[in-house]
């Protein structure tokens, strides 16, 4: 792989521009390409999909920049109470996401935009080009795996936004790079979610202003940072048995990375998720209980599967907004689309060095909660 500098000239080439605004994302760039190329054991196709897609994100980040700098009246727009899924990922976290997009009175982070926000939607007439297109030959590759439901217009999670700063866990979803994870997870993220808010009103300029629906599972490590970008944000969480979440992102993650590289440690992808998962869950805990715990509405895993339409009618009460006939038949729409999808097999656990009673045990914080937060009574 290319060193970071020639990834930044090939992005200004391609591009022919300069200016990538502040250099918060240079640190993580130079983590991210060395660990690429002294860690990950990238085959031919990982090593071409993760070089395009870092000169992706650097090419983005100068068209952001450029938009601006034509059009500073961009910064002018309201971020306005957006609400954010922070929950344990396989929680159930995007099919919620999917029934929220269904709204037709909110604004969500399309997949098409989400790697590549500019130019500005509201500037192209006429179908957008980016519909429906592989942005990379990584993410086609991707494509023809089995994907989660999300549809051409499907919500997408807030990561390839973070990229643009160079802090976001999609790169180690597509390579083992333990430097990068590392640092990553205490990394300060203040910058990271400024930039976000800035690429949210470039995509929100020259359209009516509607309520931001976002998520990440990523956001629990970072409540505080995201806060100060984003002060009046409030939060969902799903829940499930932490046990069965991390056996499920292990696998998620080994099929990933099991494309772009022939050398995969199963081993290390379970300690990487048991690691990061339960320490973003007792950052969320902590956040929660400092004056914050109001911020936040729970749904149980199950619960979501006994009655969709019923636990998001429930969270938007608690938003104080109305579920609009329109947006209550779309979401019935999609869940009947959907609802039937293929599940994922489980594995062994021990596949990934997991035991499901020492997980559980390393979540003892959240158990406790999570029937307090969540309470789900089956035979109800």
């Amino acid at each position: 792989m290319q060193g970071h500098k020639e990834l930044i000239e090939d992005a200004k080439r391609q591009t022919g521009l300069t200016d990538f605004g502040p250099d918060s994302f240079r640190e993580g760039l130079e983590i991210l390409v060395d660990s690429l190329a002294r860690e990950a054991r990238l085959n031919a196709v990982g090593e071409r999909a993760l070089t395009e897609r870092i000169v992706l994100h650097l090419k983005q980040r100068l068209l952001v920049e450029d938009w601006y700098r034509r059009h500073p009246e961009i910064d002018d727009e309201q971020i306005t109470a957006p609400l954010f899924g922070v929950s344990l990922p396989r929680t159930g976290s995007s099919a919620l996401s999917f029934l929220l997009a269904s709204d037709p009175a909110i604004r969500y982070l399309r997949v098409w935009e989400s790697s590549q926000p500019c130019p500005p939607p509201s500037t192209v007439t006429g179908p957008d080009p980016r519909r429906g297109v592989a942005v990379t030959s990584g993410d086609a590759l991707l494509k023809n795996g089995k994907r989660t439901p999300s549809g051409i217009d499907g919500a997408m999670e807030c990561q390839d936004l973070m990229a643009l700063d160079f802090k976001s866990q999609i790169f180690q979803a597509f390579a083992q790079v333990p430097r990068y994870s590392d640092w990553l997870l205490n990394a300060d993220l203040s910058t990271t979610y400024a930039y976000e808010k800035r690429v949210l009103k470039l995509l929100q300029w020259g359209a009516p202003a509607r309520p931001w629906r976002l998520k990440a599972p990523t956001h629990m490590l970072y409540l505080d940072a995201l806060t100060s970008a984003f002060p009046d944000a409030r939060f969902v969480m799903t829940h499930r048995d932490p046990a069965d979440v991390i056996l499920s992102v292990a696998t998620v993650y080994a099929d990933i990375i099991g494309k772009f590289s022939d050398h995969i440690d199963m081993a290390y992808l379970g300690a990487l998720n048991l690691r990061c998962w339960s320490e973003a869950m007792n950052r969320a805990i902590a956040f929660r209980e400092k004056g914050n715990d109001h911020r936040f509405f729970d749904i149980h895993f199950r619960a979501m599967h006994k009655d969709p339409l019923g636990e998001v009618r429930a969270l938007y009460a608690w938003l104080g907004e109305e579920v609009s006939q329109d947006f209550a038949r779309a979401m019935a729409d999609w869940w009947e689309s959907n609802s039937s999808a293929e599940r994922m097999t489980k594995p062994d656990p021990a596949h990934f060095g997991l035991d499901p009673a020492a997980v559980r045990q390393r979540f003892t914080p959240y158990l406790e909660r999570m029937e307090r937060w969540a309470p789900f009574d089956a035979a109800a």
